[in-house]
């Protein structure tokens, strides 16, 4: 099998990988009434998954560095499966919660162990490309898995699409055992080394450009479908239809983004994103008195936001080669407490203001992580500098 299929196999389990996580936002109103407690409380199960995936896969990668590429995940989708065994097999919002802490741990070292895995059997000059075919399969749980588990959700039981995802993540662990190629692991590197890379000014602006940039897309994802029933006055199967339409926005915007770092370079794909994203949501603000208006520029948004992620990741694997499971590790830390920070802010937001100020809180977010793009890339120039006159 050509390392092109093999590539496509990680892509097609990550649509699941990530179906597991994205699926709650579509289905956490059933999820709240089906275990007694408030939407409030029901959406911290959104924050405990992404902290769970901060804190716990960096102290998994590290443990597991050695073992390589193949066993990191197989072990990944072997927690994953754990994960939705517990979701399915029991009842109650404090096991609930325990399984979501399972879920995101497996779901953190499956991303970034697919995404260094995509770029070594990826051929010279094509590896931000494949690493935005996996990213295209998360993408990908947006644009269906998340509606299915909608319509599932509301004919059925919300934990039927759980089984669905329980089977297919079986089905993954015999297909990453029998077709992806055993690669040897790299040094272990502990916890204290792993933060001693902060010490580097470039890779410390670069990921909190990481942080800034997720923190603002949670603070308004996490609210869209208020934001759509509310703001926007949409009823019924058209806010199905709008969030599908956000979907395959992402899907275009995570192909966008490896195809635009290979052609027009990383710094600029990088700072288009994050502007696009800013002004979009500005505009936003402005106009949700005109669907025809507000609509596009939602999917504009979405098509920014989800073309910075693979293009990060490459520009991360760029600045430290030597360690590039750990710095997407990092990354994917950073990334995960952006979702929790943002939906954080997100929700007080909502209580005290409006959820107007989603927009507003969003694209000063965006704003300021230009900003630091700013600083992270004269570093780099500076510093490529410095090693020239050497």
């Amino acid at each position: 099998m050509s390392n092109t299929w093999k590539i496509y196999i990680l892509t097609l389990i990550s649509f699941f990988v990530g179906t597991s996580q994205f699926v709650i936002s579509g289905i956490l109103d059933e999820v709240a009434a089906s275990v007694g407690v408030s939407l409030s409380a029901a959406g911290q199960i959104i924050t405990v998954f992404a902290l769970a995936t901060a804190i716990g896969t960096p102290v998994v990668m590290a443990m597991t560095a050695k073992t390589g590429r193949r066993k990191q995940l197989l072990l990944a989708l072997a927690i994953t499966l754990l994960g939705v065994i517990l979701t399915v097999a029991l009842r109650g919002y404090g096991f609930l919660l325990l399984s979501r802490i399972v879920l995101g741990v497996g779901s953190g070292v499956f991303v970034v162990t697919s995404y260094a895995t995509a770029a070594n059997l990826a051929p010279a000059g094509r590896q931000a490309s494949a690493m935005s075919n996996v990213s295209l399969g998360f993408s990908s749980s947006l644009v269906f898995g998340v509606p299915i588990g909608r319509v599932v959700a509301v004919a059925y039981d919300w934990k039927v699409i759980f089984w669905g995802i329980g089977l297919f993540t079986l089905l993954g662990i015999f297909a990453v055992a029998k077709v992806i190629p055993s690669t040897q692991g790299e040094a272990s590197v502990p916890i204290g080394k792993q933060l001693a890379l902060f010490k580097n000014p470039k890779i410390a602006t670069a990921l909190g450009v990481t942080f800034f940039v997720f923190t603002g897309y949670s603070v308004v994802n996490t609210y869209i479908t208020p934001f759509l029933t509310s703001v926007m006055s949409l009823r019924g199967g058209i806010v199905s239809v709008i969030l599908l339409g956000l979907g395959i926005a992402s899907l275009i915007g995570s192909k966008l983004g490896g195809i635009s770092a290979d052609r027009m370079g990383i710094a600029r794909t990088l700072f288009l994103s994050m502007i696009v994203q800013a002004i979009s949501l500005v505009l936003l603000s402005i106009s949700t008195g005109s669907n025809f208006v507000a609509i596009p520029l939602l999917a504009l948004w979405t098509i920014a936001a989800w073309t910075f992620g693979p293009t990060q990741n490459y520009n991360l694997l760029s600045l430290a080669p030597e360690a590039s499971g750990i710095m997407l590790s990092l990354n994917s830390t950073f990334v995960q407490l952006g979702f929790a920070i943002g939906a954080g802010i997100g929700g007080v937001a909502v209580g005290e203001s409006s959820i107007l100020s989603i927009c507003w809180i969003g694209a000063a977010v965006a704003a300021a992580a230009v900003v630091m793009a700013s600083v992270s890339f004269g570093l780099t120039r500076t510093f490529s500098k410095r090693t020239a006159v050497r």
